[in-house]
């Protein structure tokens, strides 16, 4: 257990040491930057993320003997989804010249343009950031894009303070370094909106150790954070954030006039794990106590103080503000952060039950005007056959000069819409086939994200993106057949373990182990309020309809009222559902269907217990249901007879 901060005589992570060699992110970047080259070095590269930028090779174009095809991705900095019109049109056009020609939108609110080479990257950045935008702390060992609910109410005060205070704090944690502008625009520093003075007298303001006065950056130090840090900010009821995924998450709590009174406190929340490595794991956020508004941004310094100072810089996979919490207890940690912060927390506020939201389809903003969900499926927005929705989309904004925001379901808002559009806007998506009515769309992809994975990041082992639209097809399929076509829960997919599409919270997660396998996860809630669990370490997707028939037969048959797939899982258990496989013979269902005699274990045959574990270790090995490998044991033996 951690008493005391991280010992400076503790071996670090290399990857520290490269923060603290880099005088405040500029180097070996800067100088990389200039060479003649078509990729920068291991250390340049872990620099490079702090300024929004990932560097990865198209791993379909690889040729045994050559180099690389070398490329980078550029994310958006956007709290709350925030693309004002000119950045989007700038962000349209870059991924036209430099680009794939398609644009991402990310889970956590943000653009990513894929396909950029080094000797574009600087024009591409400093495009964005003469347009409106920013990729400054999009990546990288800080805190990362500070989401909010996308709704752009304007008759709902609530609303109106979460995107204010996202996008403070994002503005109150970002990095003070010079080094962003230096490199990009070559000294100019362009500030597209005037930061909210207490956000600059926070910043400077050292409460208990909680900032650095002598240092460029007072909050993070030349160390910055031991791993990556999320925020988001969100109104009572309204888990349109995955708020429980973040390490930090405010509240928003108002008096009955609508007043801002101050913020619930989250903290602990966090996806990432890796393979066979049981000390990882992913973990959901604890209530921590209520702050009045006044002290929020001393507070919010006094977590990242705590974060900072006590987090494991030696280990990266024990490096995020979740293991300090499972480490220490909410207790523990509680106490060291007010410590930092100068006084007691107040009690956590009562609140209602999250609900999901995705905000598709036409609503009012309530000032008169109206706002648009449009569903992108995984996030891509491209055009590709009859499909034109990044066509349909630079129309609009061209023509009605319109503002976007960004879901955390990887979705787009186009608001401030004035109801004579109304009908120009639906006929330019309906030309284009975009669908804008959300009850068209099939639930299983309107409520399913996936990451990008394969080919382009570095860090996939099977594809996802790319995978997802297949399985869900087939799974539909299955659904249909089975009687359950009325059926709809949350379908996640990520092509490694790190979980950027948060498949950990979904009701059936997908996560990529190898090329085509995946491990099952099953339990998470329609809502995002319940971890799932892994249910199966290796499924092959060729397997897939094998795999789930039987569990989906025993969900319809055992199922209560109005109770969806990944409450049913939790509730009945996985002991059961493995039973019920493991005797369950594929195809069955239809046949007993027809004649209406639907038993429980029918036909079951039983086997020594040796017998049994040698044909469960078959399974796995073979990645085929046991009834599967008795069936076709039994049908060789007897037909050889």
């Amino acid at each position: 257990m951690v008493d005391t901060p991280v010992s400076s005589t503790q071996k670090l992570s290399k990857v520290e040491g490269i923060k603290e060699r880099s005088n405040f992110l500029r180097e070996p970047l800067a100088t990389q930057l200039l060479e003649d080259t078509t990729h920068f070095g291991e250390d340049a590269v872990q620099i490079l993320k702090f300024h929004g930028s990932y560097q990865q090779d198209n791993r379909d174009n690889r040729v045994k003997g050559q180099e690389k095809d070398y490329q980078f991705m550029l994310r958006t900095r956007s709290p709350g989804g925030f693309i004002p019109a000119q950045l989007y049109l700038t962000l349209d056009r870059l991924a036209d010249e430099y680009g794939n020609h398609t644009l991402r939108v990310t889970t956590r609110q943000g653009f990513q343009l894929h396909g950029i080479l080094k000797k574009n990257l600087k024009a591409a950045l400093s495009a964005i950031v003469r347009n409106m935008g920013s990729t400054l702390g999009a990546c990288g060992d800080l805190n990362r894009n500070v989401m909010a609910p996308p709704a752009p109410y304007k008759n709902r005060p609530e609303y109106q303070y979460a995107w204010e205070y996202a996008n403070n704090v994002a503005d109150l944690l970002a990095p003070q370094t010079g080094a962003y502008y230096e490199i990009w625009l070559d000294g100019e520093k362009v500030i597209s909106a005037e930061e909210a003075p207490e956000v600059k007298a926070a910043r400077r303001r050292n409460v208990n150790g909680t900032i650095f006065p002598d240092k460029e950056e007072p909050i993070y130090g030349d160390r910055y954070m031991p791993r990556k840090f999320k925020c988001c900010v969100t109104v009572p009821g309204d888990n349109s954030v995955d708020l429980y995924t973040n390490d930090v998450c405010l509240v928003v709590i108002t008096n009955r006039k609508g007043e801002l009174e101050g913020f619930n406190v989250l903290a602990g929340g966090g996806l990432g794990r890796t393979h066979n490595k049981e000390e990882t794991f992913p973990r959901m956020a604890d209530p921590i106590g209520y702050v009045d508004k006044e002290d929020v941004y001393d507070l919010m310094k006094a977590i990242v103080a705590t974060q900072r100072d006590y987090g494991d810089r030696a280990n990266r996979r024990h490096a995020r503000m979740k293991y300090l919490l499972h480490d220490w207890g909410v207790e523990k940690f509680r106490t060291r952060v007010e410590e930092y912060f100068g006084k007691k927390l107040a009690p956590f506020k009562l609140l209602p039950d999250w609900k999901y939201q995705d905000y598709l389809g036409w609503h009012e903003q309530g000032d008169g005007k109206l706002f648009l969900g449009i569903s992108v499926e995984n996030g891509r927005i491209k055009d590709e056959g009859s499909f034109q929705l990044k066509t349909a989309l630079r129309k609009i904004v061209e023509q009605f000069n319109l503002p976007i925001r960004l879901t955390p379901n990887h979705n787009v808002i186009l608001y401030e819409i004035e109801p004579s559009q109304k009908s120009a806007i639906e006929d330019t998506l309906h030309q284009h086939g975009i669908i804008t009515d959300p009850k068209e769309i099939d639930p299983l992809v309107r409520y399913s994200m996936a990451c990008p994975a394969l080919p382009t990041c570095g860090l996939a082992i099977a594809e996802s993106e790319r995978a997802l639209p297949g399985a869900i097809d087939r799974i539909r399929a299955l659904l249909d057949k089975l009687g359950l076509a009325k059926e709809r829960f949350v379908i996640r997919m990520t092509g490694c373990p790190n979980g950027c599409a948060r498949p950990y919270m979904a009701e059936l997660g997908f996560v990529g182990i190898a090329p085509d396998v995946y491990q099952v996860w099953l339990g998470g809630t329609p809502d995002q309020t319940r971890l799932a669990q892994a249910y199966e370490d290796k499924l092959h997707i060729s397997n897939l309809e094998g795999f789930f028939e039987p569990i989906f037969v025993y969900f319809k048959q055992n199922k209560r009222s109005k109770e969806s797939f990944g409450e049913f899982c939790h509730r009945v258990g996985f002991e059961a559902l493995r039973e019920f496989s493991a005797s369950y013979e594929l195809g069955s269902y239809a046949k007993l269907s027809k004649s209406r005699r639907i038993r429980k274990n029918q036909n079951r045959v039983s086997v020594r217990d040796e017998l049994f574990a040698r044909l469960k270790e078959a399974s796995i090995k073979r990645e085929k249901p046991m009834n599967q490998i008795v069936a076709e044991a039994l049908e060789a033996y007897l037909g050889a007879r």
